[in-house]
């Protein structure tokens, strides 16, 4: 655990393991005045490469967040995301830029285990994992998120349970929307209380709008004002608001019906909730001879039983149209992952065609 404080960094030493000394080198590189860093992007929705951000873009993020959430110099924040990564990094720069005094431990499932129950963080941002491990095995560490002034979640879908147990949380959490491209996020939505939404609001300062397909692009200090043009189909309001649909890249055509593969997911996780299953899940299309590609999904799971199956397409129909049922279940023991932990889309797919392809 390594706790740092904007004006007072102290010397990188051996009794520090090798991941606070690189979080606290970075702190250092920062305060020295340093103008341009690498960060590579996660990985998932394609090959990870290196990005270089100069210091500008990411005091520029970090001071529209700081805005946003009403941050402010002397707040304590939790650093508990991979620093090597961008959502990680910007947590040491929003510490940095604001004045806030950091806690930095290494990422794990259940970030709040070794502290006490009456710790006081102001801020943090954590993966959907992290915040539901909390909720369901440490009930009694709920008071140090209650006590917060703001806390966001992303780097993976908020799944329909953890959204209703976050009903039970009365400090502010929002959902983010961003790449590193964009210097993490960009807009966020509120995921509980009086302010919950189905649609993200842009940061001040940041324009937005969508191209022909349907695909939002952003501009904006986080950017040099470049236009970053994305992949991501959206509802967009025309007043800085947007619900976020799917990735274009994820809508198969199957028959002649164009299935959007992240609404199937929306809808598969309240059948799941429905049904008391707990299973992590990808939807995904592959060929077929007549319909040219078909809806399928992998469960991170043993085989449901052929009963249990038919319900979870019964459950589902109720969500989507006849034509969203998925024709085949795939079964996975693992599912591959992303070096920041996000299910490898690709590798689950081929994993599965190439059980097709074992089965002809």
């Amino acid at each position: 655990m390594l706790r740092i404080s904007p004006d007072r960094l102290h010397p990188i030493t051996a009794d520090l393991s090798p991941y606070e000394q690189e979080s606290l080198q970075f702190c250092r590189d920062w305060a020295g005045g340093q103008e341009e860093f690498i960060l590579h992007t996660s990985g998932s929705t394609g090959q990870p490469k290196p990005i270089t951000l100069s210091r500008q873009q990411m005091q520029a993020s970090a001071r529209l967040t700081g805005k946003a959430l009403q941050l402010q110099s002397g707040d304590h924040a939790l650093v508990c995301l991979n620093t090597s990564y961008i959502a990680g990094t910007m947590m040491l720069v929003r510490g940095m830029e604001l004045g806030m005094d950091m806690t930095v431990i290494e990422p794990s499932s259940h970030p709040l285990k070794a502290f006490p129950d009456d710790t006081h963080f102001d801020f943090t941002a954590l993966v959907p994992l992290q915040l539901e491990t909390i909720l369901t095995q440490s009930p009694e560490k709920l008071p140090i998120l209650q006590d917060m002034k703001a806390i966001i979640v992303g780097g993976a879908p908020v799944s329909y349970a953890l959204e209703e147990m976050l009903q039970h949380v009365s400090a502010p959490v929002y959902s983010t929307y961003g790449m590193t491209e964009t210097v993490s996020h960009v807009a966020l939505r509120r995921l509980n209380g009086p302010g919950r939404s189905d649609f993200y609001t842009l940061l001040e300062g940041i324009e937005a709008d969508v191209d022909q397909r349907g695909c939002l692009w952003v501009s904006g200090p986080v950017t040099h004002f470049q236009t970053v043009q994305t992949n991501d189909l959206v509802e967009w309001s025309g007043t800085g608001t947007f619900r976020w649909l799917g990735r274009a890249d994820n809508v198969i055509n199957s028959g002649g019906v164009k299935i959007q593969l992240e609404k199937i997911e929306q809808q598969l996780d309240r059948a799941l909730h429905e049904l008391k299953l707990k299973h992590r899940f990808l939807s995904f299309g592959l060929p077929h001879p007549t319909w040219g590609q078909m809806l399928c999904v992998a469960l991170e799971s043993p085989p449901l039983s052929p009963g249990l199956e038919q319900r979870l397409k019964q459950a589902l129909s109720k969500f989507v149209g006849r034509y969203e049922v998925p024709r085949q279940f795939f079964y996975c023991p693992a599912f591959p992952e992303t070096p920041t932990g996000k299910m490898d889309r690709k590798k689950v797919t081929s994993f599965c065609a190439q059980q097709v392809s074992d089965q002809q």
